[in-house]
């Protein structure tokens, strides 16, 4: 039978190619080989010159001074001048209280204070008239004694022409009444004398309680002013404390910050000491890296550190420097410390704060906020500083100067009153005395 012109024809045989496929697979292999060294060598590299020196963690979050705003003074709130989330300036009013009742309190004292002035300088006046007094009676005294000493001579003289006369009379020489004359006046004189004398013993009275009144009025005044008396630096420190409790209802900012948290309402009631509102210096952050125990053996004081922060990514990059390690770990400061001395016992790392200081120019151009995560990179290769601070801080770590502008002005204010009832152009010194100290007995003393 002839073949069916349908069919196709018989595909030809083709001869096996040589088997190239294993070559090619010990060429990727070696390549794969060689990029496994080459990474593997570039990571020993990486390590043995940066991960060697380097201490990372990424138990760290962000720190800082939480101020809380809190009244002085007890009162109720009419005002709030500042929210959540508001800047504040330092001095800037943030909550005000009903000032009413110390107002009063203030008008008060400053009247006590004008009437003690007033009551203190005739003190002095009343010195200086005293004063007076004492020399007019020691005038009278003089004058007495002046007269005393003329009616002796008078009483000598009389006595004389009694004794000259007395025996005349006998002889007839001289008459019983020229005697009898010359008798009379001589009893006069002792009259006249003994009154003089009375006289002086008067005046001597009258120098006596002059002096003893001057004494008394010298003893309230004596060593000090009318600005410098007792008296009027007791009514004055009343004065200054109404003036504070009625500055002291208007609450100030005590630095730049923002407003974290607002707990007061208006209306409410509020006591002395009670938190009203929270500030937070967002300018001055630091960064608390909690490290284990055994990343401490490198760490010391002063290694800089690289930061990154979740809310900014890896492409942010902080600077900071280690400023200090702290003092236990944070179980130990727990309010229920642990108790390891059990039968059963499983060891847990610690952990140990560490704080870093942030650069303000960075912080400044990317603000972070209270308690954001932060991954932390501690060069450790220069191991020269010290792991516990041996130095004491000299300066302050938080300060303001609003509480002194208050006292400044309770100041002003007590002057402004003591002037306006001292009399123009008297000169106001508010200084307290000093009180010197007394000597040990028989240390110091001259003998008499």
């Amino acid at each position: 039978m002839s073949a069916s012109p349908s069919a196709p024809p018989a595909p030809a045989v083709v001869p096996a190619a040589p088997a190239a496929a294993p070559r090619s697979r010990r060429k990727a292999l070696g390549i794969i080989a060689v990029v496994v060294l080459l990474a593997g060598a570039g990571y020993g590299a990486y390590w043995a010159l940066a991960l060697q020196h380097t201490e990372s963690t990424d138990n760290a979050y962000v720190q800082g001074n939480v101020v809380q705003i809190t009244p002085q003074v007890p009162g109720t709130v009419v005002a709030i001048l500042a929210d959540e989330a508001d800047v504040v300036k330092p001095g800037q009013p943030l909550v005000r209280l009903d000032a009413a009742d110390a107002q009063v309190a203030l008008q008060r004292a400053e009247a006590q204070l004008a009437q003690t002035v007033r009551e203190v300088r005739t003190l002095f006046a009343n010195n200086g008239t005293l004063g007076a007094q004492v020399a007019l009676r020691e005038a009278e005294l003089t004058r007495a004694h002046s007269e005393v000493q003329r009616l002796q001579a008078d009483v000598a003289k009389a006595q004389d022409d009694v004794n000259r006369r007395q025996p005349l009379m006998a002889s007839g020489a001289v008459g019983k009444e020229e005697f009898a004359h010359a008798s009379t006046q001589l009893a006069a004189a002792r009259s006249a004398l003994a009154s003089a004398q009375s006289s002086v013993a008067a005046a001597q009275q009258g120098v006596a309680a002059a002096k003893e009144q001057l004494l008394a009025g010298q003893t309230q005044t004596e060593g000090t002013t009318v600005a410098q008396h007792p008296g009027v630096q007791r009514a004055a420190a009343k004065v200054r404390e109404a003036y504070l409790a009625l500055k002291r209802t208007e609450l100030p900012a005590p630095l730049d910050g923002v407003v974290a948290k607002r707990s007061v309402q208006i209306g409410q009631r509020v006591a002395a000491g009670a938190p009203l509102m929270t500030v937070v210096a967002l300018d001055k952050l630091w960064v608390d890296a909690n490290f284990k125990e055994g990343q401490l053996k490198t760490l010391r004081i002063g290694q800089p550190a690289v930061l990154t922060a979740d809310v900014y990514g890896q492409k942010v990059e902080f600077h900071g420097t280690v400023q200090g390690l702290g003092a236990g770990t944070g179980s130990a400061f727990a309010l229920l410390p642990a108790q390891n001395a059990t039968g059963n016992w499983i060891k847990v790392v610690q952990r140990v704060p560490v704080r870093i200081a942030l650069d303000a120019k960075e912080l400044a151009s990317h603000p972070l906020r209270l308690g954001l995560s932060m991954t932390v990179h501690v060069d450790v290769a220069d191991t020269s500083g010290k792991m516990l601070a041996d130095v004491a801080r000299t300066g302050a770590v938080a300060e303001t100067a609003v509480v002194d502008q208050l006292a400044s002005a309770a100041d002003a204010q007590v002057l402004k009153v003591v002037q306006a009832n001292l009399g123009a152009g008297a000169k106001v010194d508010l200084t307290p005395l000093r009180v010197a100290a007394v000597p040990a007995s028989g240390a110091g003393q001259k003998a008499h």
